[in-house]
């Protein structure tokens, strides 16, 4: 990220229907497990409360019909999951919006909504390491998440006709039921349907689209496994480019209310350049489709690297054309979205590499040199700010980025450019579609060096004082 300032649910098993239930494992008597709830978050050191425990879904496939008059949002979604401990009950993220039917393995189950959670209690119990279907049928208006301290996300309506669903560290919850955060990252399948003339965008490869009695269904489809905060809808008077790039679908898009040549639209007409231009420092483009959407509205002061299509508010074309922000969410599609964090608190590698990609493309345009950026950055900063441990209230401070971006090229010039390449392009290569900490960052570093790095690692990420 880079920041200025009735629905039903059906959630699926890979081969296996609703309708048609995974076998249950044989267990006799004497075998017999005990089931208990799984716990109500991931156990994440800044968010605790954030995602669910007790299984691991697969993937999400939303069947969604948005009604922009009444801000009403209803359809089906089908999610894929397994069972990581022996389930009595579990958990999905809901936010606003209610649930009218259950269901686990096609038998009813009961539910209940405890603040922003989707309680569910199967007919019977989930064992371990058994794949499960769950439908749920909700609807609703959904709303945003507010959050003093890291800014609202969520589902926000734009105008008469639009919405936006964008937001980090969560924002999900706010449209369909999810297990709300990064470490379990899923597949991801979108049907909206719309009134015609209405655009709807979204992550990954486009599908058909089709139109009956004045309403259009829009499809979109992410295959690589995607974090749920990267997961977006963009509804309104949209216009949409659509090609190729590098044999990928490449789709880009502006509102109608901005100008056709102007500075927004000429700066994500750069995408494949850039991708390019990235794809040589950090290894091949990891994703089946790629592009760009800008949105003009008054809530977003932000961009946001959601996974396969970047969102951008359009406050960062004002000025003009500003391929470094495209150049940023770019760099996360490598650093954040395909190499996922473990935690938030290491959310430094995502930022760090991100803002270095921006100093990286300064270069290449002949602009200020990544030694320049850096020598400026690194005589004007705060120290006291670390980016190791930013605590939940500085998640998107300045040293997540700025200091992050320094800690990058620090090491680039303390191992040397044959080494640090051969970590970005390995590091990428390994953890592709992955989730990642810090730690093991650090400990690629080193072995791509040969180098003892934690003393460099301790000064940079968490001293204190200015680091020689």
């Amino acid at each position: 990220m880079w920041r200025r300032g009735g629905l039903v649910l059906v959630l699926l098993i890979a081969g296996c229907s609703a309708d048609e239930p995974e076998p249950a494992p044989s267990v006799t008597p004497s075998t017999a497990p005990t089931f208990q709830p799984g716990a109500e978050g991931v156990g994440d050191p800044y968010f605790p409360t954030y995602g669910n425990g007790g299984y691991d879904v697969a993937g999400y496939d939303l069947d969604l019909r948005y009604d922009p008059a009444a801000g009403r949002l209803s359809g089906t979604a089908t999610i894929t999951a397994t069972a990581t401990q022996h389930l009595s009950r579990f958990n999905l993220d809901l936010a606003h919006l209610k649930a009218e039917q259950v269901t686990v393995d096609g038998a009813a189950a009961t539910s209940a909504a405890e603040g922003n959670e989707l309680v569910i209690t199967p007919a019977a119990g989930i064992v371990d390491g058994r794949k499960f279907t769950v439908v749920v049928r909700y609807a609703g208006q959904p709303a945003l998440l507010e959050n003093k301290a890291l800014g609202n996300g969520g589902w926000m309506r734009v105008g008469n006709d639009g919405a936006i669903a964008l937001g980090q560290p969560e924002s999900a919850s706010t449209w369909y039921p999810v297990n709300d955060h990064p470490s379990d990252k899923a597949t991801f399948r979108l049907a909206m349907t719309v009134p015609d003339g209405i655009e709807v965008l979204s992550n990954g490869v486009p599908g058909e689209r089709e139109t009956v009695d004045d309403w259009t269904t829009w499809r979109w489809t992410e295959n690589s496994p995607m974090a749920s905060y990267l997961s977006t809808v963009v509804i309104g008077q949209y216009r949409i480019t659509r090609g190729t790039h590098g044999g990928k679908p490449m789709v880009t898009a502006i509102p109608e209310s901005l100008p056709a040549d102007g500075p927004a639209a000429r700066s994500i007409a750069r995408t494949g350049e850039i991708t390019d231009f990235l794809a040589g420092h950090f290894g091949p483009y990891p994703f089946d489709a790629n592009g760009g959407v800008v949105v003009d509205a008054d809530q977003i002061t932000y961009a946001l690297e959601t996974q396969a299509r970047p969102v951008y508010g359009n406050t960062f074309f004002a000025r003009g054309l500003n391929p470094g922000v495209v150049a940023h969410e770019l760099a996360h599609q490598w650093f954040g979205d395909s190499v996922a964090l473990s935690r938030w608190q290491d959310i430094w590698l995502n930022e760090g590499f991100a803002t270095y990609a921006e100093w990286l493309w300064s270069e290449h345009e002949g602009d200020a040199t990544a030694q320049q950026i850096f020598d400026r950055t690194y005589a004007s900063f705060d120290w006291r700010q670390i980016p190791g441990d930013p605590t939940p209230e500085r998640l998107f401070g300045s040293a997540v980025y700025q200091r992050g971006g320094m800690t990058v090229h620090a090491l680039r010039r303390t191992i040397g450019d044959e080494a640090f390449s051969k970590l970005v392009k390995s590091w990428t290569a390994d953890n592709r579609n992955g989730n990642v900490t810090a730690d093991e960052f650090i400990a690629a570093a080193e072995k791509a060096s040969g180098k003892d790095l934690d003393a460099f690692f301790q000064s940079w990420l968490y001293g204190t004082e200015k680091p020689s």
